[in-house]
């Protein structure tokens, strides 16, 4: 399967792969972060922290220069989701490293996330990933129950066709999506691919954007899950 964060864009690869993209030289004020250090930080920590790792994804941007994974965990067994750890880094000092919760929705393997990032850090000679991996972990319980009690608000809030248009024309006007998928994403909303979402309600409304989003570049689609989080109060 392919999320999100992975699709279009990027290539797929292997955390063993990251070791491969050369690092740009440390300066006074910029102390670049490697790729691989910190997936492996993150796998370490949640391996000390007994969270069992269903699976892991990297893309890389074609250049080498911008980096998302993914890990997915086990947690009780839940019917609708897993839960899920999206992360970031840059080389090119376009992304900050960052660091965001989320689920990942089983029917259709779409990506929920709730805009609360955990660590943005930019390099800076300051920057101790070291730490900020563990702070991060921290926060992590409170933050997936906060946002798995958000998705069940959003199945209880009806949403008719009407309402769906003005928040989608919303979205674009926040540059969730672009203006060409205003309509795409309507008529996902109207006549979803997974029978599932067929309900008339906000949280449908959402897959509908995550369904079209999945063509997105993971710059766009990491932009575009950021804003979905607060227009549909996931935060």
């Amino acid at each position: 399967m392919q999320n999100l964060l992975l699709h279009c864009g990027a290539d797929k690869v292997r955390r063993s792969d990251l070791m491969q993209i050369p690092m740009p030289m440390q300066t006074r004020s910029y102390k670049p972060v490697s790729h691989v250090h910190i997936a492996e930080l993150i796998a370490d920590e949640a391996y000390n922290r007994n969270y069992s790792i269903a699976s892991e994804e990297y893309g890389l941007s074609k250049d080498g220069q911008k980096m998302f994974g993914l890990f997915k965990f086990h947690h009780n067994n839940h019917p609708e989701h897993t839960r899920c750890l999206g992360f970031r880094n840059s080389y090119d000092k376009t992304l900050a490293v960052g660091l965001t919760v989320g689920l990942s929705v089983l029917v259709c393997d779409n990506l929920c996330f709730g805009g609360e990032t955990t660590i943005n850090r930019k390099h800076t000679s300051g920057i101790e990933i070291e730490e900020l991996i563990p702070e991060a972990f921290n926060s992590l319980s409170g933050q997936f129950q906060r946002l798995e009690e958000n998705v069940e608000k959003l199945k209880y809030e009806y949403m008719p066709t009407s309402s769906a248009k003005l928040k989608i024309v919303k979205a674009a006007e926040i540059k969730a999506i672009p203006s060409c998928d205003i309509l795409p994403v309507l008529e996902e909303y109207k006549q979803p691919r997974h029978e599932e979402f067929s309900t008339r309600n906000s949280w449908s409304l959402y897959n509908a954007f995550t369904e079209i989003a999945k063509k997105y570049s993971p710059t766009r689609a990491d932009l575009c899950y950021r804003k979905l989080g607060s227009l549909f109060q996931l935060n």
